[in-house]
């Protein structure tokens, strides 16, 4: 049958409420079941001896080679019999919700899988086996979700880095990696983590954001969005600027939806997460080094071979060391349209990191050289925020607009003025248009778009 062993076990003897597990491999962990609250102890216990004995019956080798919707099914009724063969007293809720957790445990994240169908939960924070947070609506909370142990835990953690070819273990016990819907994840196992392995997943929406939705959302003006637009479909090299879940990623994802279908795109990644819509794009993705500690792709080498192979856009999901230095030569140097995210506070401070990536590089070069090389590589910075409330907003919209002696000169075209907040303890705000002539004007003007950057920037925006 599908993935069961050539000789399966002989029918194991009834067993008590007590639950006496007679020929069970792996003996019931009492102490994980401990940990549990008393009512969920029950089918705690029952689960651990039906898992083990699943464990005797199903050939995990073969398990790779069947339908998942297939694998359900037949490991669904492996449990049936298992819990029959038992005569343990459950009712029908109970031994679907066993069996639920069984195959979740099997095949997929365990006891976080309700976790992932939620829409509305943006961060799953795994701190050890007792404590699962989620982040929804901008706010962090602690849920009832629990792990059996450790043990089942760090099983669920390499599950998902052997997906794409990563590993994490004693030797290796940070990783980054993906979920098959392209939300990041990213694991310390211990030693480092002193409380036991640490899983960190940013979901990805179902629905894909765009900024209309970002607008209907109050995180920038429809004038805004437009501009936002016109820069993306005219090349403008963009820097979107930000902390860490401020909503980078996103509003890339949602900038590149106006790159032309004619256009060829490469992307490079740590962890590919980025959801282009275009049918020309070759993703590109980062390697750790193997056992042996060799065989590392750093992200300057993906930047590096992208200018070997034709590209027109070229997209960096996070820009956070050398590789800066190779992204700005290639804005310099025809690939117009190119797109990378950076953690940094401010768009003056988003220069400065810039700057300090360059240097990390070795390059002995002076300072007016390298902001130089800035000022004539980057068109636009946008500035993402997450504020106290938890709400996400575009602050900034600057332009670089050249130099001043040894300073890069900014504009801001539309930037975000805090008013105060409401007796909910929201933040009350207004995006405000600066009402000053964009410096790729020109550039509008090439692509016959210059009527419909005229119309965002006359608009009052207050909204």
């Amino acid at each position: 049958m599908f993935g069961r062993r050539a000789a399966p076990p002989d029918p194991i003897a009834a067993v008590t409420p007590a639950v006496r597990v007679e020929k069970s491999v792996v003996p019931v962990n009492t102490n994980a079941v401990s940990r549990l609250s008393e009512q969920d102890q029950r089918l705690s216990t029952f689960k651990i001896a039906i898992f083990a004995d699943l464990m005797n019956v199903v050939d995990p080798a073969q398990l790779g080679d069947l339908d998942p919707a297939a694998l359900r099914e037949e490991i669904s009724d492996i449990v049936s019999e298992i819990i029959s063969m038992r005569s343990l007293a459950l009712s029908a809720a109970e031994q679907q919700i066993i069996i639920t957790d069984l195959c979740n445990d099997m095949l997929g994240l365990g006891p976080l899988e309700p976790l992932l169908a939620r829409d509305d939960i943006a961060d799953i924070m795994v701190n050890g086996a007792d404590k699962v947070y989620i982040e929804t609506n901008g706010k962090i909370e602690l849920t009832d979700i629990k792990f059996r142990d450790n043990a089942q835990l760090m099983n669920i953690c390499q599950r998902i880095v052997t997906a794409v070819g990563r590993r994490v273990d004693e030797s290796s016990p940070i990783c980054d990696a993906r979920l098959a819907d392209g939300s990041r994840v990213n694991v310390i196992a211990p030693p480092l983590a002193i409380d036991g392995p640490s899983l960190t997943i940013r979901k990805f929406k179902k629905e894909k954001l765009t900024l209309e939705k970002l607008v209907g959302f109050g995180s920038l003006t429809p004038q805004a969005a437009k501009v936002l637009q016109i820069a993306s479909k005219v090349r403008c090299n963009v820097i979107i600027s930000g902390g860490t879940g401020s909503g980078k990623t996103t509003l890339l994802n949602c900038m590149t939806r106006y790159i032309g279908e004619e256009e060829r795109i490469v992307t490079c990644e740590d962890a590919a997460e980025l959801q282009l819509q275009q049918a020309h794009v070759v993703r590109l993705e980062t390697r750790p080094p193997n056992l042996e500690g060799v065989g590392q792709i750093t992200m300057r080498d993906l930047v590096k071979n992208c200018l070997r192979m034709r590209p027109e856009r070229i997209i960096v999901g996070e820009v956070r060391g050398p590789e800066a230095f190779d992204l700005l030569q290639a804005m310099n140097t025809g690939h117009d349209g190119s797109m990378g995210t950076i953690h940094a506070n401010t768009p003056r401070d988003a220069l400065s990191r810039v700057e300090n990536m360059v240097a990390m590089g070795g390059y002995n070069l002076p300072a007016k050289a390298v902001r130089d090389q800035i000022a004539s590589a980057v068109n636009l910075i946008v500035q993402a925020s997450r504020l106290r409330d938890g709400s996400r907003k575009i602050t900034h919209i600057t332009e670089v607009i050249g130099m001043e002696g040894e300073i890069i000169t900014l504009q801001d075209l539309f930037v975000y003025e805090i008013e105060g907040e409401d007796a909910k303890g929201r933040v009350v705000g207004r995006h405000r248009s600066t009402g000053l002539r964009p410096a790729f004007w020109e550039r509008a003007r090439y692509y016959n778009l210059e009527r419909e950057l005229a119309d965002a920037l006359r608009e009052d925006d207050n909204v």
